[in-house]
C-alpha cells in the first residue's frame, strides 16, 4: 500500500467529495464505520454551493487525503475568528479506526499552526455524539461547555429526526 498524500481540494472534487462526505456520515453505507448520523439525521450532511465557497474562500482549504490516487477521507480547515476550525470530517466507512483519521486531524492542525498561525484549533460537535467527542479529547482537545443550536429548518446540513440537538464547541491549543 502505498503513502497517505494530502493536497487541497479543487471544484473538480465537489462530486467525489459530496459522496464521500455523505457515506461516512448518513444512510446505511454510513453503518459500517463509527462516525454514522444515520440514527439521528437524515437528508445531506453538506451543501455542494457551501462546499464550493469552502473551497474557493481565503484562509479556507477542504483537506483531502489520498492513497494509490484514491479519496479515503476529508476535511475542512479554516480560520474563523482568530482560530483554525475544524470540521467535514469524513473517513470512508470501511476503513475507518485504521489511523487515517487522526492523520488528516493532525495534518488540519498542522495547517493552522504552521501556514496560518493560529493559536487554537475549534471544532463543533454534536453533543450526544460521546464516542467521537472522547475520540478528540484523546487528541488534546477540551470541551468548552459553549453550546450552539443546530439549524433545525435548514435542509442542507440534514433532516434531523429528534428535536434536542444541539453542539457543543471543543478546542485545542495549538
Amino acid at each position: 500500500m502505498g503513502e497517505l498524500h494530502f493536497r487541497a481540494a479543487g471544484v473538480e472534487d465537489l462530486d467525489a467529495l459530496v459522496a464521500l462526505v455523505t457515506s461516512a456520515y448518513r444512510g446505511d453505507a454510513s453503518r459500517v464505520g463509527w462516525t454514522t448520523e444515520a440514527d439521528f439525521l437524515d437528508g445531506a450532511r453538506i451543501d455542494v454551493d457551501v462546499l464550493r465557497e469552502d473551497i474557493t474562500r481565503d484562509r479556507s482549504r477542504v483537506l483531502v487525503a489520498e492513497r494509490d490516487g484514491a479519496l479515503l477521507a476529508c476535511a475542512h480547515v479554516c480560520e474563523e475568528g482568530g482560530a483554525g476550525y475544524f470540521g467535514m470530517f469524513s473517513v470512508q466507512p470501511g476503513i475507518q479506526g485504521g489511523g487515517i483519521g487522526k492523520a488528516v486531524l493532525a495534518e488540519g492542525e498542522r495547517i493552522a499552526r504552521d501556514e496560518w498561525a493560529l493559536p487554537t484549533m475549534r471544532m463543533t460537535v454534536i453533543d450526544i455524539r460521546d464516542e467521537l467527542m472522547a475520540f478528540y479529547e484523546r487528541r488534546g482537545y477540551v470541551r468548552t461547555g459553549i453550546k450552539k443550536p443546530f439549524p433545525y429548518g435548514d435542509t442542507r446540513f440534514g433532516i434531523p429526526l429528534r428535536d434536542d440537538l444541539r453542539f457543543e464547541v471543543m478546542e485545542k491549543a495549538l
